[in-house]
């Protein structure tokens, strides 16, 4: 199966997570699920690619929810013989000066084309491995400090060794965020000069070779965000692959880090919005960070009854999706209604699955789900209750939520169980659900079936965003504070509603809650068919730009066709 992929050069995509089908839990979030769509649009467009990742036995964690709200964490873990096909080829990595040694599995992801893209998933589960050793690859982001570089290393240098050892002829190498940054390393050990090449005071690599292999994908505006590592552990679990004057000029004098690693040995780095390459601009002043705004797989994230209607009305949308931008004149308002009421009827079933909770058909319902953390403020909308309780009894609404906390967060947890009590204390004026185990299926239920996409992240800490985008493809219009992704795709009253100004001190709640009053819930009680034009507009300006299509179209030419 594996000849098929390597007769020709490819882009090595490395990312240590990547939702890859709903049934195997290799993903955490956001990261992930950008990564899954970047290949399925690869696969769609016949980009040839080959990913790299961790086979993450463990999974990420299934998430469970008390009667009090409190998240708890159960094992999530996958058979990747379910899936996937063991290879051959074994490398080994040296960590504490023993021979670590790396498996791998092959997942052939389909694209909605005709395309295929071979993806390696690591795997240090052998025998020849210590106990401690086998399980280096079973638990995304799981463990210390340790346990962490010990991932990045199976997953930079083990992978590099991987692809190598299976006769992939790799062009370039592209890391989705820092984690797979010790692949640079491993390139500048491949391309050393030989002593008698050296003369005194020239480097010992060539590392504009290096460089110019290498792309970088920084996915994180927070400082805090970017994993370092004391030069005391990176010498106890990696020795020296290189020399230490050389790993610390290219990765930081104080400690590793993997991002100022990344930056530093590649030709092409990007940003995942324009406002996130600016952010990025001053984080780290003096590369050159170009802005590819992210986007979402046009078949993947469109709900079944607006894949039918499009299909009928815009055929060939999902692989020229472009051709929405044709949404105002070629959908009629009666279709585009029908369509949602369906996707609608789709959300409302799984919150009476999931919560035992009867929504209304005929009430709208305002959408949020993110990962559950303090900067994403899944708690503004209920920063004033009785303003908003005053908001619903002239203008009712419904409010379904969905989000992890990541085990070691306890703000996030804390979030979740004062959410739940919201549910309580708004029992009676506004129907509540949280659904539970958020994963691919319920994102693409509540995208679909909300009638308004709510994001309220703190600024300037969105990077891009994503899940807006997916409302999109379902003419979903967003109420979203001015940061990431939106602040391109906003266009006041015509895409959705921005939420203040896009500045940190300014009273989002507030802002929040006079949008909603003034603008937003009139237009939908009060001219049914504005709101079709909204709903229209949402696809032909966002939807037909923001997707993965676009993205990867731009990442071929600007970055792989260099």
């Amino acid at each position: 199966m594996l000849d098929a992929f390597i007769h020709q050069p490819r882009v090595a995509y490395f990312s240590m997570e990547i939702a890859l089908q709903n049934e195997i839990p290799t993903y955490a979030g956001g990261l992930g699920v950008l990564a899954g769509d970047t290949l399925y649009s690869a696969a769609d467009l016949e980009i040839p690619m080959v990913a790299v990742t961790l086979v993450s036995r463990g999974g990420s964690f299934r998430q469970e929810i008390d009667a009090d709200g409190r998240q708890t964490e159960q094992p999530d873990g996958w058979n990747p013989a379910d899936f996937t096909c063991p290879l051959e080829a074994k490398v080994a990595v040296t960590i504490e000066g023993r021979q670590v040694w790396v498996g791998g599995w092959l997942y052939v992801l389909k694209g909605h084309m005709n395309g295929r893209q071979p993806v390696i998933l690591l795997d240090t589960d052998l025998d020849e491995n210590t106990p401690e050793d086998r399980t280096i690859t079973h638990y995304l982001y799981g463990g210390d400090q340790d346990y962490r570089l010990k991932q990045e290393i199976v997953l930079g240098i083990g992978g590099m060794r991987m692809l190598q050892a299976l006769g992939f002829e790799i062009r370039q190498y592209h890391m989705n965020e820092g984690h797979s940054a010790l692949l640079t390393v491993d390139l500048l050990r491949r391309y050393a000069y030989s002593a008698e090449e050296v003369r005194p005071g020239e480097p010992k690599y060539d590392i504009p070779r290096v460089r110019d292999l290498c792309i970088f994908t920084t996915h994180t505006p927070v400082e805090a965000g970017h994993d370092k590592f004391d030069y005391s552990l990176v010498e106890r679990l990696l020795g020296a692959i290189v020399d230490g004057q050389t790993l610390k000029h290219f990765g930081g004098e104080d400690r590793l880090n993997m991002t100022r690693l990344a930056l530093n040995l590649s030709e092409y780095i990007n940003g995942v919005a324009k406002r996130h390459a600016e952010v990025s601009r001053k984080m780290f002043p003096g590369y050159h960070v170009h802005a590819v705004t992210n986007g979402v797989h046009p078949f993947r994230w469109t709900s079944q009854p607006f894949k039918t209607l499009y299909n009928r009305h815009l055929p060939g949308w999902c692989h020229q999706p472009e051709l929405l931008m044709r949404a105002e004149c070629c959908l009629a308002d009666a279709d585009i209604r029908e369509a949602h009421q369906q996707a609608k009827q789709i959300l409302i079933d799984k919150a009476t699955e999931l919560c035992g909770i009867e929504l209304s058909p005929d009430t709208p319902i305002i959408g949020f789900a993110r990962r559950m953390t303090a900067y994403k403020r899944p708690d503004l909308l209920f920063t004033d209750l009785e303003r908003l309780k005053a908001i619903a009894r002239s203008m009712p609404i419904q409010i379904v939520l969905a989000g992890k906390a990541h085990p070691r967060d306890a703000d996030g947890k804390r979030l979740i169980e004062q959410l739940h009590r919201h549910i309580g204390e708004l029992s009676g004026t506004i129907p509540m659900a949280f659904l539970p185990d958020y994963d691919l299926e319920i994102a693409l239920a509540l995208t679909g079936g909300c009638d308004l996409w709510l994001n309220t992240p703190l600024p300037p800490r969105e990077a891009s965003g994503t899940s807006g985008m997916k409302a999109a493809f379902n003419g979903v219009p967003s109420l979203s504070v001015l940061d990431g992704w939106w602040v391109e795709g906003c266009i006041e009253g015509v895409t959705g509603w921005a939420i203040g100004d896009g500045g940190a001190g300014h009273d989002d709640a507030a802002a929040l809650y006079e949008k909603l009053e003034k603008s937003v819930l009139p237009l939908y009680y009060q001219n049914p068919s504005g709101w079709i034009g909204v709903m229209k507009q949402a696809i032909s300006k966002n939807a037909a730009y923001f997707n993965s299509h676009r993205m990867m179209r731009r990442y071929a030419s600007e970055a792989y066709l260099r």
